[in-house]
């Protein structure tokens, strides 16, 4: 598995996830939003935290940095 997210990426997604797990907890987001957006902030995390996003790659998209080597 090749790395395919950068250091914004990650960061935004992380960002956005505790977002909405706060206005889930807040109890702002109720029922079926509050499912679908908790399912998609868990996502975000999960896919921040391994720093590979699954739906990058038919796209062969990399918003991760080039080493200076290559």
């Amino acid at each position: 598995m090749i790395k395919n997210m950068g250091r914004i990426d990650r960061t935004v997604r992380i960002i956005i996830a505790i977002i909405i797990g706060v206005l889930i907890i807040t109890g702002v987001l109720k029922g079926l939003a509050a499912i679908l957006l908790g399912i998609f902030a868990v996502t975000f995390l999960a896919t921040s935290l391994i720093s590979f996003c699954p739906l990058y790659l038919p796209f062969k998209i990399s918003t991760r940095k080039k080493d200076k080597n290559t």
